[in-house]
């Protein structure tokens, strides 16, 4: 320890204070729904990594809860900020991000959705790193429009970017930032012919790779070894030739390190030390794009106010006047309050019915009673009957005895 908490409870507090304000998922499925999609969730959950449940198991009955059944029973208890259910039906696949615990709820319909083993496919090196997945994303939107965009547009922007912890540029580390996802808007012409807003997700993977050295010494520095059995010295595998200026053999030519693409934006002098052999602190790199997936084409259908219920905010296909949301709040609201009236007058009707059960097992139970006390009554009298007849049987056998005598 390089120094000494004076007290251990106030900075557990304040710890345990900021990890609430971390935004945790829960990626579920909902319903019945075909194999690719219980793998997209799995790629879900380690898109949203660390900060999601990896291991999270549905049973029959959990996948038929609603989401305010969710939140209630689940999310609230867990501290879960965001709720990201998928489900399908014969024609669609639907996908729905709810906040906890108010809402609001945004349903998106999923246009094509790729898997990353199927991006991994179709890569000559695919990228894997240890502890890629250890730290939270890096989130970028792109082409979602100024102040001046529509509501729901904003609203996707806003929770798109709430859904990850946010990034303090001031104490942030290189070593941190891992991964990115991007949240691309992009127009496309529907089926209808019309132009329809689609959002691309996509997931990334961020590469450095020092430059400014021979590709050679880079491929030293990152303990690639390369075949020497063909050369006497290792300065023929730098220089390419033997001392008597021959090539040397198996040498290659190029001395610029393959890392260094043409477009030398995406070079960049490390503030820190980054991860990967060669890219230490003040080292000149180049950054480059690994794609992880998955893939997703989203399209905003419709956002409700709540948790899969309230007030319509937005719909893609429905266009309302203000006076028919009016007409319509309205009559939800009678709807409402008609079937509070119904369930009260159901909630008296039980309770009378229950009432009257208990009245009739009291009167069942005093006739029992009664009829109880009357049964030993009568065996009381009886029992008294038959004691005096034993009396008087024996006060008559008494006085023959005593005539006999005479």
């Amino acid at each position: 320890r390089t120094h000494v908490v004076e007290d251990e409870r106030a900075q557990s507090a304040l710890n345990s204070a900021q990890e609430m304000k971390v935004p945790k998922s829960l990626i579920v499925r909902r319903g019945k729904v075909e194999n690719e999609v219980i793998a997209l969730v799995d790629d879900m959950r380690k898109l949203m990594s660390p900060y999601t449940a990896l291991s999270f198991k549905e049973d029959a009955k959990n996948r038929k809860m609603t989401l305010s059944l969710y939140s209630r029973e689940l999310a609230m208890p867990l501290g879960v900020s965001h709720i990201l259910a998928l489900s399908q039906n014969d024609e669609r696949l639907n996908l729905r991000i709810a906040r906890v615990p108010e809402g609001p709820t945004m349903s998106f319909r999923v246009t094509a959705f790729s898997l990353s083993k199927h991006v991994r496919a179709i890569q000559r090196r695919p990228y894997a790193a240890p502890g890629l997945y250890q730290q939270s994303p890096i989130v970028v939107t792109n082409n979602f429009g100024d102040a001046t965009a529509p509501p729901q547009v904003k609203l996707m922007r806003i929770t798109f970017q709430n859904m990850f912890p946010a990034i303090n540029v001031a104490t942030v580390k290189l070593t941190d930032c891992r991964r990115v996802v991007l949240f691309n808007m992009a127009e496309v012409e529907g089926e209808d012919g019309k132009t329809e807003q689609i959002v691309e997700m996509r997931h990334y993977a961020i590469k450095a790779n020092p430059v400014g050295v021979n590709k050679k010494v880079r491929r030293l520095i990152q303990t690639k070894i390369p075949n020497l059995n063909r050369i006497n010295d290792i300065a023929d595998y730098i220089t390419g030739t033997t001392a008597s200026g021959d090539a040397a053999p198996g040498a290659t030519s190029g001395n610029v390190s393959d890392s260094e693409p043409e477009d030398e934006t995406s070079h960049v002098v490390l503030a820190q030390k980054y991860s990967g052999r060669g890219n230490n602190k003040q080292q000149k790199s180049a950054l480059k794009l690994v794609e992880l997936g998955p893939r997703l084409s989203l399209k905003l259908i419709k956002v409700e106010r709540g948790l899969g219920q309230g007030d319509i905010m937005y719909h893609a296909h429905v266009m309302k006047t203000p006076q028919e949301v009016k007409e319509l709040k309205d009559r939800k609201e009678k709807e409402a309050q008609l079937k509070i009236q119904r369930r009260k007058e159901q909630e008296r009707n039980v309770e009378k019915k229950r009432k009257a059960k208990e009245e009739k097992l009291e009167r069942k139970r005093q006739r029992r009673e009664a009829t109880e006390k009357e049964a030993m009554e009568e065996l009381k009298s009886g029992r008294a009957a038959l004691a005096e007849d034993d009396e008087d049987d024996s006060v008559d056998g008494e006085s023959d005895e005593s005539s006999n005598e005479e």
